[in-house]
């Protein structure tokens, strides 16, 4: 089969043209992106669709990349197709972003070609990745230690909106922009044959003999030694890619299936698990829901390293509440005693009860004290005994305690827990116990602990808001004035 009617095939068989209308062409000038732009001009008419060059200076080659770009340019005119060239400076991306020069300029390169496309109204663009390319590709995942989802290898069809760019593009690329790969099936010999056949003479880019570049020295030495075991090796790498695919969607399938059963809550901060949905699931399903987790969190991240996740594995099958396990990007897992959480590291989750993010406040005694950046306020009363009679025996609300003024006095404040703290909590006759123990034993979740609202006068603790206030604090059958505490949301 000639290349024309592979790429055909391609076309055909993934809808890479369907709708017609304008498809961007990433054309670097050599044998492949050249290949390319002649294939699709002589078939565009038969899909109604109309070309639009796109060339980037990454300005890594000095004079040899500027004569690469006045090449396209040139062609583009010849063919009488429009067309975009620009430079940008890879380099300096790669040191200002920390980033390898080979990913700096592929973030570049994807970023500049979905510009253009935005620019022009195109919905697609095509780049020239081919057969070999896609071994490549397998192979240095492989040996990168990826799952299924980096061993199915490139796809003939791609949102560009899952690329993962983060250095070169401001925000997130259009999610309806698809990147599309008509020579993917097409190996390099015969990509070359065409060019020769048809008497295109491109551009040879002398930076892909350098081994120092990982890819190149795949290409160059790896991949030649592997097929002195199996002549084939090429083929056999991309037979495997495509059950791999095939095997990855239907486990993608079943993570959506599964997700709404695991995920209590969601938002662009933080992921809910429940935990004995959680761990109800098989393994590999207990991995993938953690990696989608991480995923959503850090859309920019492009791999996910192996022993972050399994080494939450473990911690989420036995570990108590409590338990941290650190995940990529500053991302922390927290387990809880009926849940687990990822979110970054310091993440305090939406409640719906009071949160003291200040660490102490004077209280008004009477009045109201607002707490800082919570819409919650503390309303302070004084009360003659006489005037509540037994309102105070049956207090179903949490929030509000009636407490003996004589012992606790007017000096109050509202603060955060401290190292050390202890009370003695209502109903167990005196008898001390530590705020941390005290807040274990009641299954408050950790991230929320610092944040409990403590009413504390210069002697003791006098109320930990929410659960408990402190024997000394009670009304008793000699109490004349009662202090009224109530937290109200505004």
């Amino acid at each position: 089969m000639d290349v024309l009617a592979k790429v055909r095939q391609v076309i055909d068989r993934h809808g890479l043209l369907a709708g017609g209308k304008t498809v961007v062409v990433g054309v670097s000038g050599g044998p492949d992106s050249l290949c390319l732009l002649h294939v699709l001009n002589r078939l565009r008419e038969g899909y109604g669709t109309e070309l639009h060059v796109a060339h980037l200076d990454h300005r890594i080659r000095g004079a040899e990349s500027k004569e690469d770009a006045a090449f396209v340019a040139r062609l583009a005119k010849e063919w009488g197709l429009p067309a975009t060239v620009e430079t940008h400076d890879v380099p300096r991306l790669a040191r200002e972003s920390k980033l390898a020069i080979e990913e700096a300029a592929r973030q570049a390169r994807y970023s500049f070609l979905a510009q253009v496309a935005q620019a022009v109204g195109a919905k697609r663009i095509a780049v020239g990745h081919n057969a070999d390319d896609q071994t490549e590709t397998i192979v240095m995942h492989w040996l990168r230690g990826a799952g299924l989802a980096g061993l199915r290898g490139m796809s003939p069809l791609t949102d560009l909106g899952g690329m993962r760019l983060k250095a070169a593009w401001p925000a997130h690329p259009p999610l309806h922009l698809q990147l599309i790969r008509p020579l993917l099936e097409t190996p390099r010999a015969e990509i070359e044959a065409y060019c020769q056949e048809h008497g295109l003479t491109p551009r040879f880019d002398h930076s892909n003999l350098d081994t120092t570049y990982y890819r190149n020295r795949l290409r160059h030495e790896l991949i030649p030694y592997l097929e002195s075991y199996n002549p084939n090796i090429r083929e056999v790498v991309r037979r495997s890619a495509q059950v791999i695919g095939d095997d990855y969607g239907f486990l993608q399938a079943e993570l959506e299936r599964v997700w709404p059963v695991v995920v209590s809550s969601e938002s662009r901060e933080a992921i809910t698990f429940d935990l004995e949905n959680w761990r109800a699931l098989p393994t590999s399903q207990q991995r993938s829901t953690l990696r989608e987790a991480v995923h959503r969190l850090r859309r920019s991240l492009r791999n996910i390293n192996w022993i972050h996740i399994e080494n939450a594995l473990p911690a989420l099958r036995a570990r108590p509440a409590g338990t941290q396990v650190t995940l990529p990007q500053g991302l922390m897992l927290s387990i809880g005693y009926r849940d687990f959480t990822v979110a970054d590291e310091g993440y305090v989750p939406e409640v719906d009860w009071p949160l003291l993010l200040a660490e102490s406040l004077p209280v008004a005694v009477p009045g109201v004290t607002e707490l800082p950046d919570s819409g919650w306020c503390l309303e302070a009363a004084l009360i003659e005994q006489e005037e509540l009679g037994k309102a105070h025996l049956d207090n179903p609300d949490p929030w509000q305690a009636f407490l003996d003024h004589e012992s606790t006095g007017s000096e109050l404040v509202l603060r955060q827990r401290c190292s050390g703290d202890r009370f003695q909590p209502l109903g167990l006759g005196g008898h001390e116990k530590s705020l941390h123990t005290f807040m274990i034993d009641h299954q408050i979740p950790r991230p929320l602990r610092d944040f409990v609202p403590i009413v504390a006068s210069s002697r003791h603790i006098v109320w930990v808001a929410g659960w408990r206030i402190d024997e000394r604090a009670k009304i008793t059958a000699t109490t004349k004035r009662i202090l009224h505490l109530a937290f109200r949301s505004s």
